[in-house]
Parts: structure tokens; C-alpha cells; sequence
């Protein structure tokens, strides 16, 4: 009688003993279960309390630099003569450039060519050779945009019966001041957005999660007014050439963290 009431004890706590154990189980798995869902909730309501806001400045600026292209044209029956006859025409002009107040580190040659000339009228496919055409043209960087008239005078007057290309730009130290000043004005204009978005919403701004700075809308160089081939200098004295503004812009992404 004994040892039945003593089984009987050892199997109630054995019994007890399971249930405890698988009741441990429970709340082990429970707990495990629910912590990927908390993290999972938490980075949803932190994407959703988020406003990305794009801000933007612009500037308008006068150019300080100028590129001007310009040279001479000659033609002869030898292509030694056609050289000659462009090397002291080419001398003359840079010559009068210097007198002019160009300095010799704003000149550089920027295209020289000698070709053939044919005449196919009488001879076909084949062609006859009349002569050849030397071309000669050098280049002026200079800031000193204010005398771009003046020197393009100056040099068809001494000669040059070309001119290329003129080009307005902004220096790069100009520009890169714009630069920092639009970046500012970028940033202000992206807080200004969010604060009236943030505040309509009944939040307000907490902080920064991210930014992106988009690239500075630069301006193509600008084309002052060109002269023909072969010039008066009547003609070329009577066209102002003016530098005018150029637009800079940049944009700018913030992505705000919004709060209570």
C-alpha cells in the first residue's frame, strides 16, 4: 500500500515537472516570436515619420572671362608663299594685339592648316591643283572682357580676317563662390518647405536623416557676336560685343525626421 501512494508521488511531480518545463518552452518561444515584430514596427514608424523636401537657388552672374579665336587667311599659287605671305600678316597682328595691352601668356595658337585648292570644273574627279590656303589662328583667355572690342579692332586692322569664336564664362574663383553661396540658400529653402509641411501636419522638425547634393547647373559658354571672312575694319569697329549675365542654379534633397 505503501509503495503504490509513493509511485503515485513520484508521477505527480514528475508530472508537475513537464508542465513546468513545457510551460518554459512557451514563454521562450513566445518571446523570441515577438522580437523580429517589434524591430519590424519600429522601422515602420520611423520610415513614416519622414519628409523628403527638395530645395533650390539660383543666381544670375556677369561673365569675367572671354576666349576670342581669331587669325588669318592666305592664299598663293606655292604653299611657301601662301605661308609667307600668313607668317607676316599673323607677326603684324600679334604685334598690334601686344601694343594693345594683350599679354603674351593670354595668346596661344589654337588651329593651324595648310591644304591644296583644286579646280574640278575642267579636269573631273581629278581635279587641278591651283594653290594652296594656309590657315593661322590664335587664341586670346584674358578677364580684361571690357577690351574684346578694341582687340578684335586692333587685329583686323592689322591684318587678321578671321574671327572664330568669342566666348563669355564665369572664372572658376568666381564660381565657386556662387557655388557655396547656392548651397546655403539651398539648404534654407529645403527648411523652409519642411517646417510649412511639418507644422500643417501637427509635427515638427526633429531632425536630418539624409542629404544629397545635386550637381550646379552651369551655364554653356556664351557666343558674343562673330565677324566674316575678310572684314573692313569699318565693319568690325561698328558691333559692340557685350558680355551680358549668365544663370547658375543648384538643388538640393533633405530627407527631415519628423516628431511631436
Amino acid at each position: 500500500m505503501t509503495l503504490i501512494f509513493n509511485q503515485k508521488m513520484d508521477l505527480g511531480r514528475m508530472t508537475i515537472v513537464l508542465i513546468s518545463f513545457l510551460a518554459i518552452l512557451i514563454v521562450v518561444s513566445t518571446i523570441h516570436s515577438t522580437i523580429p515584430v517589434s524591430a519590424q514596427f519600429d522601422s515602420t514608424y520611423a520610415l513614416n515619420n519622414t519628409l523628403f523636401v527638395s530645395g533650390s537657388a539660383t543666381a544670375n552672374t556677369k561673365a569675367d572671362e572671354v576666349i576670342v579665336s581669331l587669325g588669318v587667311e592666305t592664299t598663293d599659287k606655292t604653299a611657301e608663299k601662301a605661308l609667307l605671305s600668313n607668317s607676316n600678316l599673323m607677326n603684324k597682328v600679334i604685334g598690334a594685339l601686344k601694343e594693345s595691352g594683350v599679354q603674351p601668356n593670354e595668346t596661344s595658337t589654337s588651329t593651324f592648316s595648310i591644304n591644296p585648292n583644286y579646280n574640278y570644273s575642267k579636269y573631273g574627279d581629278k581635279g587641278n591643283l591651283t594653290g594652296f590656303t594656309v590657315s593661322n589662328s590664335i587664341q586670346i583667355e584674358s578677364s580684361n572682357i571690357n577690351n574684346v572690342s578694341h582687340w578684335i579692332d586692333t587685329a583686323v586692322q592689322a591684318g587678321a580676317n578671321t574671327v572664330n569664336d568669342v566666348y563669355f564664362s564665369v572664372s572658376e574663383e568666381k564660381l565657386q563662390n556662387i557655388k557655396n553661396m547656392l548651397l546655403k540658400e539651398a539648404v534654407t529653402n529645403a527648411k523652409k518647405k519642411a517646417d510649412i509641411v511639418a507644422a500643417a501636419s501637427g509635427l515638427n522638425v526633429a531632425g536630418i536623416k539624409s542629404i544629397t547634393v545635386g550637381e550646379i547647373g552651369l551655364p554653356p559658354p556664351v557666343p558674343g557676336p562673330l565677324y566674316a571672312k575678310s572684314v573692313s575694319s569699318d565693319e568690325a569697329s561698328s558691333t559692340p560685343i557685350l558680355a551680358g549675365e549668365q544663370e547658375i542654379s543648384t538643388t538640393i534633397s533633405i530627407v527631415y525626421i519628423l516628431g511631436r
